[in-house]
């Protein structure tokens, strides 16, 4: 059923913004992205120059995780330090400037949920292109702000404009990618943000040493330009596919097409003639209101929680409660980073092969376990088996990353991949923002009642809320129907939710719990099917949304779109 929606006011000009995800291009444009590059120099385009453009790309947004390098510098840079008499260490008389990456966080989140549906209206590189451009003004305005020592500006810079614009870088070549990769969707959306978490690693090790080389506002002053041109070179190589594009059997929507490139039935029933993907045709408004979305943005939430709130203290846990040096707490940070990468590529290649539901289940699975045991763990001091259970919570937590793209984009369609995707990184947000803020007031308040840093009972007290948030995604991603009987099959007197377990069709309603044999979900099918063939006339076939009629099997004339 179509949500209904305003449509004058305020609020018609948000529904209007968030129910058109139409890309128009002309022949000429069409043609001209079919090849790259100017004149004699210009060769065929391929897809696969998608990859290193995107993971370069990414890269770059993802200096925006090694923001905590700069806190201390820009502190002492903006309200001097104080020479500690017994240990010579510099300390600054203020601390301010972390702010500047929980201001960047909120609006990247903020910028990616709203400038999604623009995003596939005007395509991922010009998208990208203004995101570049924005974060790159950014870093100028943030320069301005440490050269007249104007903390306002940083904020303002790097935080407001900069971050606006990496939302927007991110969510680009991902949606770019799954359009390209209908046939390995998983492994395109996971070298993508794996992308990401490697600037974030390498980036971390260049701003200090060129900040005492030339000093710290021609260092920002430098990356800046840097980054713009290395972003904007990858700006152009992103684009869509051609109208009708299909590969290894399939077209955009993941349906099968055949020899001549038709596409065939979704399903092979006798009577389903008209049965297809419902990804393919969904409006995004009505993507956005549904159950399946709200589920798996909770999910995803749940999915989170932890990565972001309590691996962001790894450091000072492994110094605090086992003894270890900082030197050492740096290797295990950064060994934790290299477990994230490895779980964004991981989980979202193996869920082509097993599922997005089902990779999620086993993330979830595990983090639940390893947050009911890491209280005993840390109360115990066993370090290995600590490590060994952070690393595998954290590869869950950026496979949670690395999957989300493809989940959504075979849920509600590629055309909806961009707003989507930018919608649900606003759950990243609150769980960072507002998780970090209640980790925060717990561990103070601990503090402040007699316990000390030392003490494992401040960590493990926290770690109870975010095993119960982590446990509710769980259950969350139970119910998301992913199958398409699932998704097609008209519900029953009293049924409020549906799932499914280890193949069986389980519904949830008034009567109880109801588990259906196969032979009656065959049956129930069987009369679906008929009830749509009798509706719809067999040859033809009325596809609402972004694609084009289809009668016959052939493609009625009109504008190009995507």
């Amino acid at each position: 059923m179509a949500i209904k929606v305003p449509t004058s006011g305020p609020l018609g000009y948000i529904a209007r913004h968030y129910n058109n995800t139409t890309l128009h291009r002309t022949d000429a444009q069409v043609e001209k992205e079919k090849t790259l590059g100017l004149g004699p120099l210009s060769m065929p385009y391929n897809r696969w120059l998608m990859f290193p453009a995107a993971f370069i790309f990414q890269a770059v947004c993802g200096s925006l995780y090694a923001w905590s390098v700069f806190n201390d510098p820009i502190d002492k840079e903006l309200y001097g330090y104080t020479t500690n008499a017994k240990t010579g260490k510099q300390v600054a008389n203020q601390h301010n400037a972390s702010v500047t990456f929980y201001i960047a966080v909120g609006f990247f989140g903020l910028s990616a949920a709203i400038n999604g549906p623009w995003l596939e209206r005007v395509g991922p590189r010009k998208a990208a292109l203004v995101g570049t451009t924005l974060f790159f003004i950014g870093n100028m305005v943030a320069t301005l702000g440490i050269h007249f020592k104007i903390l306002g500006l940083i904020y303002f810079g790097y935080g407001v404009i900069g971050g606006s614009g990496l939302g927007l870088c991110y969510i680009s070549p991902v949606s770019a990618l799954q359009k390209w990769f209908p046939d390995r969707r998983g492994v395109a959306a996971g070298f993508a943000v794996c992308g990401f978490g490697a600037g974030s690693i390498a980036l971390a090790k260049v701003p200090l040493p060129l900040a005492e080389a030339i000093g710290l506002t021609y260092t920002f002053l430098t990356l800046g330009c840097v980054y713009f041109v290395i972003m904007f070179l990858c700006c152009l190589i992103f684009r869509v596919p051609p109208p009708g594009f299909q590969v290894n059997g399939m077209d955009m929507y993941r349906n099968k097409v055949n020899a001549n490139g038709d596409v065939e039935a979704f399903n092979t029933d006798k009577n389903a003639n008209n049965i297809r993907n419902p990804a393919a045709s969904l409006p995004l408004i009505d993507a956005i209101f549904s159950s399946e979305y709200r589920l798996i943005y909770l999910m995803f939430f749940g999915n989170s929680i932890a990565g972001l709130v309590f691996l962001s203290r790894l450091s000072n846990i492994v110094v605090d409660i086992f003894g270890k040096t900082p030197a050492t707490a740096t290797t295990i940070v950064s060994i934790n980073g290299g477990f994230n990468l490895a779980g964004r590529l991981f989980f979202s290649t193996a869920s082509d092969l097993l599922g997005r539901k089902n990779c999620y289940i086993v993330m979830l699975t595990l983090q639940v376990i390893i947050l009911a045991s890491l209280p005993t763990i840390m109360a115990v001091k066993n370090y290995p088996a600590f490590l060994a259970l952070i690393w595998i919570m954290t590869a869950c937590y950026g496979g949670g990353f690395g999957t989300i793209p493809a989940f959504l984009c075979d849920m509600f369609g590629p055309t909806n991949i961009g707003a989507l995707h930018g919608i649900i990184l606003t759950a990243w947000s609150i769980a960072g923002v507002g998780g970090g803020l209640l980790f925060t007031e717990i561990y103070n308040n601990l503090l402040a009642n007699g316990y000390t840093v030392n003490d494992a009972w401040i960590y493990s007290k926290n770690l109870y809320w975010m095993l119960g948030v982590a446990s509710i995604g769980f259950i969350f991603i139970m119910f998301v129907r992913t199958n398409i009987r699932d998704r097609l099959l008209p519900k029953a007197d009293g049924e409020f939710t549906r799932t499914r377990l280890f193949g069986k069709f389980i519904r949830v309603g008034s009567f109880g719990i109801k588990v259906l044999s196969k032979e009656q979900e065959d049956r129930e099918w069987a009369e679906y099917v008929e009830s749509v063939s009798q509706s719809t006339p067999s040859n033809m076939h009325e596809v609402k949304g972004n694609q084009p009629m289809v009668v016959d099997n052939k493609e009625l004339p009109g504008k190009t779109e995507l």
